[in-house]
């Protein structure tokens, strides 16, 4: 009778115990990484050395189709932070504040401010510091000016204090710690917050913004020893399309940088009309590749802290980036633009008892990722909120919610299936379409003939056209 009596007290404590574990406030680990497309070992760019990125999705939900919805840093970044589409009104440039653009706006760290959340700003979250300041409960971001390159080697320094960034080469290579450049230091420092709010015991989301592979292409020289000379290769569709709107052929941050084709006046070059010298591309190419291994090693020591401190069992933890970066493709090296690798992205999510290993083939809009936290932690999503929640997708990876992604920069609209690539150009929201183009993805993945102009294709184009102007937007 008091075995059957101490089994009964041990199985309601155990219950209790349970209960209050699920009524505890899950974490959220929030890591966005700048001008990250999808060369990743898991999303089949084996030559990528990614261990900890890697070892993360052994147990998250990997999204094949993610896509952003505007190519540049700060509308991008806006958009995904309010879960509110881009429009020719707001969240347009990659300054964008959502503070000037929509201060009235709840973003998900005021959601989750607001609902007894600790929450942290560390490194790039916003494009801007102080924007929506009162929804952190602390904002912190390496030394320096924020907006300009680390670059460690004397001379580029100089050149940079006294020119701006022409003259100043898009990569380095140097035989320097981690913590030589900012990437480091944002990593040591969300370590020492892990262990600070692991004290605390405060529910927390702690959003980490890795700077790199953003422009300039810097990264410790053991990053770059990675990769040997068959690593790096330039893509099949390195030339521009013949039948490219000219709309789409821009470079514009690249062509600030030591060794760029410049226009009078260091506008930005087209791609159909110039291109790089085959061994300084590579370089660019090894430079990005190098930057990518350099992050991955800063994400692993974040991920690590988070297993040794206990807290992985109760924090949510997402990992993407603010749009991608064309490294060649069509002759080009930059984003703002509307071809796929400018605006597919990464996306793992992992969810203590929840996910496990698996890939989705749903299309996912990075403004999905605002309801997905605010139901993944309990939480009402505002009505301002335009995404979707992800969590069936979470629960049942086979499941297709979506196959569609709209994105948008300046005058252009974009709109992609499983089957077509569709942009167009207006000078206005009502006007005349003055260039486009329709890639056919199944038949060319590789986005290199334009078949806008077709006769066969117009009722198509029509289609695609109409539902860009029914998407919905605030």
């Amino acid at each position: 009778m008091k075995n059957n009596m101490l089994i009964y007290l041990l199985l309601l404590l155990f219950s209790f115990s349970m209960q209050a574990q699920e009524k505890k406030s899950k974490n959220v680990l929030f890591i966005i990484v700048d001008d990250l497309r999808p060369v990743l070992p898991t999303y089949g760019a084996e030559q990528i050395v990614a261990p900890n990125i890697t070892a993360f999705s052994e147990n998250a939900v990997q999204f094949n189709n993610t896509f952003v919805n505007i190519p540049t840093c700060g509308a991008s970044r806006a958009s995904i932070l309010t879960g509110i589409r881009p429009s020719r009104n707001y969240f347009m440039k990659y300054t964008t504040s959502i503070s000037k653009d929509m201060p009235d706006a709840i973003t998900f760290p005021g959601l989750l401010k607001n609902n007894g959340y600790t929450t942290i700003s560390n490194g790039k979250i916003s494009h801007n510091r102080d924007d929506m300041v009162h929804t952190w409960s602390e904002i912190w971001r390496p030394r320096g000016k924020f907006n300009n390159p680390d670059y460690i080697d004397p001379k580029s320094s100089e050149a940079l204090e006294k020119e701006g960034l022409p003259g100043v080469y898009p990569f380095e290579r140097l035989d320097v710690t981690d913590e030589s450049y900012k990437d480091g230091k944002i990593a040591n420092k969300a370590v020492e917050d892990l262990k600070k709010l692991k004290k605390s015991g405060e529910p927390f989301l702690l959003a980490v913004g890795f700077l790199k592979p953003h422009l300039p292409f810097n990264a410790p020289s053991k990053y770059w020893d990675y990769y040997t000379e068959e690593d790096i290769q330039l893509p099949v569709n390195n030339t521009f399309p013949k039948s490219g709107p000219k709309s789409a052929g821009n470079w514009y941050e690249m062509v600030k940088y030591k060794g760029i084709p410049k226009n009078n006046g260091n506008d930005a070059k087209n791609a159909a009309s110039f291109t790089l010298d085959e061994d300084f591309a590579k370089q660019l190419i090894h430079g990005y590749y190098a930057c990518v291994s350099y992050t991955d090693a800063q994400i692993g020591k974040v991920l690590d802290t988070l297993d040794q401190l206990g807290l992985s069992d109760n924090t949510i933890v997402i990992f993407t980036s603010d749009h991608g970066f064309s490294l060649m493709e069509h002759n080009r090296w930059s984003k703002h633009n509307l071809f796929n690798v400018e605006n597919r992205v990464p996306l793992m999510i992992r969810v203590p008892g929840l996910t496990r290993k698996a890939q989705s083939q749903s299309y996912v809009e990075l403004i999905d990722l605002y309801p997905t936290i605010a139901e993944l932690v309990g939480l009402k999503t505002p009505e301002s909120v335009e995404g979707s929640s992800l969590v069936e997708n979470l629960k049942d990876p086979n499941l297709i919610t979506k196959t569609v992604g709209y994105s948008r920069i300046w005058n252009g609209d974009m709109i992609v299936t499983p089957n077509y690539l569709y942009a167009e150009w207006r000078r206005s929201e009502q006007g005349n379409v003055y260039d486009n183009m329709l890639y056919d993805l199944k038949a060319d993945s590789l986005e290199m003939n334009n078949i806008a102009d077709q006769p066969k294709y117009r009722k198509l184009v029509d289609s695609l056209s109409h539902q860009i102007k029914l998407k919905p937007v605030q």
